[in-house]
């Protein structure tokens, strides 16, 4: 009984230590780790968010680029940084599929890490080179299978979001198209415009300029409900129900973080989201806004985990 007691004092010790702990964080800087280069979209987010969180925080926080091995180098750092709230990582769609892309993964993505926050979806534009004679999903499904030398898709790299939602498009709709992977979406551009390739899912912050300009047809959007970036545009899941892969991000901490400093975090990221130049500047980018508890994001994690499970599989889809 009294070793039960001391337990159950030496427990309630470390409770209020932890507690006054998270009521005095942070009193140094905080680090969001982007592991990709500069310039994308969860760069740019982890920059804009650093500066707000600054602010609302009382102190620096800063962004360090780790990228490599398909976001996996800078995410197992977090995931193996002390659990202390000053390491965060923001990570984008494929911290889900990765699981089942790389054999050996350093990382569990659900157990080794504590949701922050949900920032973000980036719809995927569903995009063709005009000589392809589809103005529709439907009638891009046609031309597909009529036209099987053709069907030719370009991608930012096996396992990259394009790809996983060019898998989807497949399995949904019984085609069969060609992939070319290339170093970077921006990278396939070229051969798109040239008509070398044929088809590709890119981000619509990357591809929409091209549309814009006529050189290249947009067909439809990827997420369930259309990008404010081009309303006119309809969505995929108009025309083949269900369909839903963007890229998307938010911020993790790692595993064992104390939930008041998750909740500290949480508070912080959501008011700097919920900023109206901070809005103006994303949603101009395209980018749509999420924002929400760590639930929400730990649950829209499992549900893309088990999403993409049997996509991967059945695709054969494996790490370069």
């Amino acid at each position: 009984m009294k070793n039960g007691l001391k337990v159950a004092a030496a427990a309630l010790a470390f409770f209020a230590g932890s507690l006054a702990w998270a009521q005095g964080y942070p009193t140094k800087p905080i680090k969001i780790v982007v592991p990709a280069t500069t310039g994308g979209a969860i760069d740019t987010i982890a920059r804009i968010m650093a500066d707000k969180m600054t602010t609302s925080l009382g102190q620096p926080v800063v962004v360090e680029n780790r990228p490599g091995a398909s976001n996996n180098l800078g995410t197992d750092v977090v995931a193996k940084s002390a659990p202390d709230g000053y390491t965060l990582v923001i990570v984008a769609s494929s911290h889900a599929t990765n699981k089942w892309v790389f054999k050996n993964l350093p990382y569990d993505p659900v157990k080794d890490f504590e949701p922050v926050i949900y920032t973000h979806i980036v719809p995927l534009l569903l995009t063709v080179n005009p000589t392809v004679n589809a103005k529709t999903v439907p009638e891009l499904v046609t031309w597909i299978k009529a036209n099987p030398d053709k069907a030719i898709y370009a991608t930012s790299g096996n396992g990259s979001s394009l790809h996983m939602a060019a898998e989807l498009f497949m399995s949904m709709t019984g085609t069969k198209m060609q992939q070319v992977p290339y170093k970077g979406s921006s990278a396939a551009h070229p051969d798109l415009l040239a008509g070398r390739t044929f088809i590709i899912f890119d981000p619509i912050t990357a591809i929409l300029p091209h549309v814009k300009a006529g050189s290249l047809r947009g067909i439809a959007v990827t997420t369930l409900k259309r990008s404010s970036s081009a309303p006119e545009i309809p969505t995929v899941a108009e025309s083949l129900p269900g369909f839903d892969a963007a890229t998307w991000g938010g911020i993790l901490a790692p595993a064992g973080t104390p939930k008041d400093i998750v909740m500290k975090l949480n508070v912080a990221a959501n008011a700097a989201l919920r900023m109206d130049d901070v809005r103006a500047k994303l949603e101009a980018a395209g980018v749509q806004i999420q924002g929400g508890t760590p639930e929400q994001f730990a649950a829209v994690i499992k549900s893309e985990v088990d999403k993409w499970e049997p996509i991967v599989k059945n695709a054969g889809i494996k790490a370069e």
